[in-house]
């Protein structure tokens, strides 16, 4: 199959480099003296960028605006908590079920919302994920706890180590997401993400070249259901308790800003988007209980004036010498 051009997958190249400077920054961080408090950010940081590398799947490379993400997320926290908590189950195989059982959720989700497109598919997903906070706040107490929650969710017990230090969380948390880090670089190499992309530019013509656009289309979104599951059960196991807030149409909300701001449709700028995003939220809210009206001026301009996000912003000046070295005498 001919390959689409590399433009679709901006920051593609440098995965692999970048993973590894990553990598290493985090590794340096687990052995030095790093405060409680920066460590939950940290950690904070490395599981909603499990999220947003989910939500760019479906969001930046298949053009897909999902507002029922959280039901997701949440129903992964809530899975690996009963699979923990109630039926003994090893972490990583709850770990597991969780991101399963997220991918199935989106699936059902994709299946429905998938019949319309745009605004609309938006909004049937936002129906979905509120229906899905009901469920949990009122309706499924003997698996969610209702509006108390859910707590002392375990963390993991791997070689001896026993991950209930956030340090050691830390470095946990970093390897799955280095793991899904690569496997995201990976599907949007491969021939069945160049055609997610291609669907997102051109839907009529993928069709008249002999794709089920919409095939493609429930395949990505489950795919990015997979993450959330993952990331929603790294969330409850970080904070040892889980709640009906997880599953609120704001969690959603957030993830899109995230990923935005950082540069949708990028490898790492769903990342940049989330470490901005935290570090925002960490810094502002000592200066004010108003601080999300100041976060949403922000992303409103980030939109206006930079809609490339942060990678677009740092991407910028090797366009600039690219733009330069092209338009240069021989």
């Amino acid at each position: 199959m001919r390959r689409l051009p590399a433009r679709v997958f901006p920051g593609l190249s440098s995965s692999w480099a970048g993973g590894l400077v990553l990598a290493a920054a985090l590794a340096g961080l687990v052995a030095s003296d790093v405060g409680s408090d920066r460590l939950l950010l940290l950690n904070l940081v490395l599981v909603y960028s499990i999220f947003a590398l989910g939500y760019d799947l479906a969001f930046g490379l298949g053009g897909l605006l999902s507002l029922g993400h959280a039901a997701m997320f949440g129903l992964g926290a809530y899975v690996l908590a009963n699979a923990t908590l109630r039926l003994g189950w090893p972490f990583e195989a709850a770990l597991l079920a969780a991101g399963l059982a997220g991918m199935l959720l989106a699936a059902v989700m994709g299946a429905v919302a998938l019949r319309l497109s745009g605004i609309f598919f938006a909004l049937v997903t936002l129906a979905m994920g509120q229906l899905c906070a009901i469920l949990a706040g009122n309706h499924l107490r003997g698996f969610t706890g209702g509006l108390d929650g859910l707590s002392g969710i375990p963390r993991p017990r791997l070689f001896g180590i026993d991950f209930s230090n956030d340090r050691w969380f830390l470095a946990y948390n970093a390897v799955v997401f280095l793991l899904l880090l690569v496997a995201a670089a990976r599907l949007r190499a491969s021939p069945f993400g160049q055609v997610v992309a291609g669907i997102r530019l051109n839907a009529p013509r993928i069709e008249q070249l002999g794709w089920r656009a919409n095939r493609f289309r429930a395949a990505i979104f489950a795919i990015s259901g997979f993450y959330a599951g993952i990331a929603g059960a790294l969330l409850a196991s970080l904070l040892f308790f889980v709640s009906p807030q997880v599953v609120e149409w704001t969690t959603s909300g957030d993830v899109l800003i995230m990923t935005v701001l950082g540069g949708a449709g990028t490898l790492f700028g769903p990342v940049l988007g989330v470490a901005a995003f935290e570090l925002l939220k960490d810094e502002l809210s000592r200066w004010t209980d108003r601080w999300y009206g100041l976060l949403g001026l922000i992303f409103v301009l980030v939109t206006i004036f930079a809609p490339g996000g942060i990678a677009g912003l740092l991407g910028a000046p090797t366009r600039w010498l690219s733009r330069r070295r092209a338009a240069a005498p021989p």
